[in-house]
């Protein structure tokens, strides 16, 4: 890939990869289906037909390359290999629907509507399909692999990305938001912000590891993960993040999550768990603000974005059992999950005031807000340096107080680097305190009274810091203090002189 001149870096790289693998993957999993089908003496429908199957155009190692590679991909008409005319591979692709009853082909229609064939040579691109014809997408192993190396190209490319670091969330981050809500196996997830679904695809692993029967696995891999992602690069990462982690058929919109008006979200669109790092700095366009309430609306789309996530968490618990360790923070032992949601938002929304004080009452008054975390500075380096927090809030009644908690800085640092990022591993004391709560220099606890009272400013600094300011003894302090009064005295006394004397 290196080699061909169209391509410019990995930005350019990973998405033409992305769609290469997508079409292998999806042909070793129709195959394998189609001879399930058979033992079963059912009748198979294929979401791609022939001849714009794998099979068909790119599993022969020496098939058609060059220029009749490049025509049969991105011309609108082209020879077929089967030497008939017909549509491009790419124009099939795009006008695929779900007419015959298999929604993969809506899935692969959307994949492909914002997807370009950036190589030049065709040569070079076959050279790049048979290796990648190599790959067994129905070996576990081997799709367990490809799986964790995606996910470093994912990073390496958030890396090369500038504006694209906002679709990527640090890793430890996301695994500690899954671990504390913990979604259980009959629960609905949600990211409404999906980005290259890296908390899908935690929320996936979590639950996998609950599947003890094939109707346990029917749940996981049909009505349990969500997501939404408007933009093209992104949705397409996620899409092939997603399916190469093991869910057969990501169920990701493709529109604005913001699109909807509020107040037609009812409780048969609303989930059990929300998990997502909604984009915060952005400004949404006037017809989206219009879908919120009228002293609620506002162009911050992390403003918005919170409101979606409280309208969309089910005001009815699921009958769904906790996990031992996983009591809701300061309840008593329940008989069902409430629906809850774990949030990443900026410093500017624990302390905004007008709009996004009245988003905060509400959420104080209406939901419980029982946890707030701290990040400290780097977490999301070096894309933002915002100073970031994760809520964690439920439907289990109104807030009573906030848990605070401080995560610090590994001792002898002074922030994260894109070089030395947070780990998982130094959450482990915040995951301990989670289900036994006791104060501690890191942890504090705030009444809600004192909140609203305070206009609904939630930026609480830690009480039990450490003050790392150096006192001068007070003798020393005073005569400091007197030096600098001398010196502004004479100062003072320079610019009287200077208006004092006549001008010639």
């Amino acid at each position: 890939m290196r080699k061909d001149k169209g391509l410019n870096g990995d930005l350019d790289r990973l998405p033409m990869l992305t769609w290469i693998m997508f079409l292998k993957f999806l042909d070793d999993l129709e195959l394998q289906r189609e001879g399930e089908a058979k033992l079963t003496t059912k009748k198979f429908k294929p979401a791609i037909e022939p001849p714009y199957r794998w099979r068909d155009w790119a599993a022969k190692s020496d098939g058609i390359t060059g220029d009749e590679l490049l025509a049969f991909i991105n011309n609108e008409e082209t020879t077929l290999p089967n030497g008939r005319k017909g549509a491009g591979l790419f124009r099939y692709l795009r006008t695929l629907t779900s007419s015959n009853g298999d929604d993969r082909r809506d899935v692969v229609a959307t994949v492909f509507k914002g997807v370009q064939n950036r190589m030049v040579s065709g040569y070079l691109l076959r050279d790049v399909i048979n290796k990648l014809n190599g790959i067994h997408f129905t070996a576990s192993n081997e799709l367990h692999t490809l799986g964790a190396l995606y996910e470093s190209m994912l990073r390496e490319m958030r890396d090369a990305a500038g504006d694209s670091g906002e679709f990527y969330t640090p890793r430890a981050v996301v695994r500690l938001m899954v671990a504390v809500t913990d979604p259980r196996l009959g629960e609905t997830v949600l990211d409404p912000a999906s980005g290259t679904g890296g908390f899908l695809v935690e929320a996936y692993n979590h639950l996998s590891k609950q599947v003890k029967t094939v109707a346990d696995r029917r749940v996981l891999q049909e009505k349990s993960l969500f997501g939404c992602e408007p933009k093209t690069l992104p949705y397409l990462l996620c899409q092939m993040n997603l399916l190469l982690h093991g869910l057969d058929a990501p169920q990701i919109d493709p529109g604005n999550s913001l699109r909807f008006k509020l107040t037609d979200i009812g409780e048969r669109d609303r989930v059990d768990v929300i998990l997502t790092n909604p984009p915060f700095g952005g400004e949404e366009e006037k017809g989206i603000q219009g879908n919120f309430p009228e002293d609620k609306q506002t162009a911050e789309t992390a403003l918005l974005f919170l409101q979606l996530i409280m309208r969309k968490l089910r005001k009815v618990g699921r009958g769904v059992p906790s996990a031992p360790s996983s009591k809701a923070a300061g309840s008593e032992s329940q008989p069902y999950q409430y629906a809850r949601a774990a949030v990443v938002v900026p410093n500017g929304t624990l302390f905004g005031d007008g709009v996004c004080a009245r988003i905060k009452e509400e959420l104080l008054k209406e939901f419980n807000l029982h946890t707030i975390v701290r990040l400290p500075n780097g977490v999301f380096a070096p894309y933002t340096g915002i100073n970031t927090n994760l809520l964690f809030f439920d439907r289990s009644g109104p807030t009573r107080e906030v848990w605070y908690y401080e995560h610090p800085l590994p001792e002898g640092r002074k922030n994260y680097t894109k070089t030395a990022p947070i780990q998982f591993e130094e959450f482990a004391p915040l995951v301990a305190w989670w289900n036994k709560r006791e104060k501690n220099e890191l942890a504090w606890k705030v009444p809600v009274a004192e909140l609203l009272a305070n206009g609904c400013n939630l930026d609480r600094k830690n009480p039990y810091a450490k003050d790392d300011i150096t006192h001068l003894p007070p003798v020393q302090l005073a005569a400091d203090i007197l030096k600098k009064e001398q010196r502004i005295a004479e100062i003072v006394g320079r610019i009287q002189e200077q208006f004092a004397t006549p001008r010639k």
